[in-house]
This record gives C-alpha cells, sequence and structure tokens, in this order.
C-alpha cells in the first residue's frame, strides 16, 4: 500500500489518501480499512466518512493526538489487505419504471437508441457497488453504469425531485433519499426510503454494499409503498463475496 498517504484534515481530522482513481479495487482497499479500523477500536475514533479514493476520520483529539491516530493507521495500513475477502451486502431495490414515476424514461432510450425494455433491463441487470455516500443523507454514487445508457443531465435542473426517484446523470446512477432540486434524468421511483431519520440507522446501507434494483409493476410499487408507510417491510439482502 505505498500509494497510501495521510495528511491532517483540521483540528480533529485527518485524510488517509489512496491512489487517485475510481475502481473497485481502491473501493475495496477502503473498505477494508474501515472495517481493519472498527476492529481495532480505536479510541477517540468518532466517525469515518468513504469517498471514492479516500477515507476521512474524525477523531476526539482530548482522546487521541493526531501523531498517536497516525502511528496506528501507519501499522494498519503496513498489513497486505488488498486482496482480503468479505461478504459484501446486495440490496435489493424495488423500482417502478417508467410513466409518471420515470418521466425522462422515453427520453433516455431515444437518447441511447434502445427501447424502452431494452432500457429497463440494461439498468436493473447488474450489482451497483456503492463508492460513497453524499450530497444528500443516504444519496449513493453507484459504479457500472452501462455505457449504453449513459445520458447527460438535464439542461434546465428540476426544482423538486421526489425521494425515492431513481435517476441517471451522466455516467452515474443513483437513488434520491429526500425531495430535492435535481438535474438527473429519472427513469423510475423506489418506494423504499434509503433514508429515514426516524429509523434506529437512518441510512440503509454504507459504502462497499451493492445495490440491484428490481423492476416491479405499478401495483406492487403500491403494495411496497404500504408496507413501507406502516413500517413493516425490510429489504431483501444477498450476500457475496468480494476482494
Amino acid at each position: 500500500m505505498s500509494d497510501i498517504m495521510i495528511y491532517t484534515a483540521g483540528d480533529s481530522s485527518l485524510l488517509i489518501r489512496f491512489e487517485q482513481k475510481i475502481s473497485p479495487d481502491i473501493n475495496g482497499q477502503i473498505t477494508a480499512v474501515v472495517r481493519m479500523i472498527k476492529a481495532q477500536q480505536i479510541e477517540g475514533v468518532t466517525d469515518m466518512i468513504p469517498a471514492f479514493a479516500s477515507l476521512l476520520i474524525n477523531y476526539d483529539p482530548r482522546v487521541i493526538s493526531y501523531a498517536g491516530l497516525k502511528s496506528r493507521l501507519e501499522k494498519l495500513l503496513k498489513l497486505e489487505i488488498s486482496g482480503e475477502a468479505s461478504a459484501a451486502r446486495i440490496f435489493e431495490i424495488p423500482v417502478c419504471y417508467g410513466g409518471e414515476y420515470g418521466p425522462d424514461l422515453p427520453g433516455i432510450a431515444d437518447h441511447a437508441g434502445l427501447s424502452v425494455e431494452e432500457v429497463v433491463n440494461i439498468h436493473s441487470g447488474k450489482d451497483y457497488l456503492i463508492y460513497m455516500l453524499g450530497f444528500l443523507p443516504g444519496f449513493s454514487y453507484l459504479g457500472g453504469l452501462d455505457e449504453r445508457i449513459h445520458t447527460p443531465r438535464l439542461a434546465n435542473p428540476r426544482i423538486r425531485i421526489p425521494a425515492g426517484s431513481v435517476g441517471i446523470g451522466g455516467s452515474q446512477t443513483g437513488i434520491y433519499p429526500l425531495d430535492s432540486p435535481g438535474g438527473w434524468q429519472l427513469l423510475g421511483m423506489t418506494p423504499v426510503k434509503t433514508y429515514d431519520p426516524d429509523r434506529e440507522v437512518p441510512i440503509l446501507f454504507e459504502a462497499g454494499d451493492y445495490i440491484r434494483f428490481i423492476p416491479v409493476s405499478e401495483a406492487e410499487y403500491l403494495d411496497i409503498k404500504k408496507q413501507v408507510d406502516e413500517g413493516v417491510y425490510t429489504c431483501t439482502i444477498h450476500r457475496k463475496e468480494v476482494g
């Protein structure tokens, strides 16, 4: 891990900088480091925030100094962890595609030179790695969108995009966790709340998890939404070995 560097990031944070590229391998290294730090239970570490090619660590300087934390981390980073296998979670996210739920789906299909059905099959045909969370609480930056359905953002962003909307912005796809302005093109909507401040764990998933979009009919969407509103719906979660 010779490409990894540690920098100060203020009086109570430090930044671990990995090789500067977006790739599943780098994401796997970051996820492994997070897992190792949790296992070490380093006193004073208050939060860890993964990004595409870095990891921000917040700490309490009254408990551990910058020098002390850096020394602990340097020892961990000397370990060979890039090939370490782990079981990643795959969240099945039901999506009702098109119509009022995905008003931009026909335009996405036209831009790609494909049918609406082909776009849906491509979009729902793979598992997407969550590289990082940001922009809004629970907004997931997903990797691996098929190049055939890369679609430019809207020239004029919408003032309000409803929570649960699934969109494409350039080479990325993702789910809007809250009502928000935005310029991504909308191809569907999920009734699942990826962010719920009233839940014990407000954000549904973490960086390093995967999302699998499952096409559902409008009737199925409404049934799931009713279960979500009643607090009885649980996402199906699979596990697979990665690394």
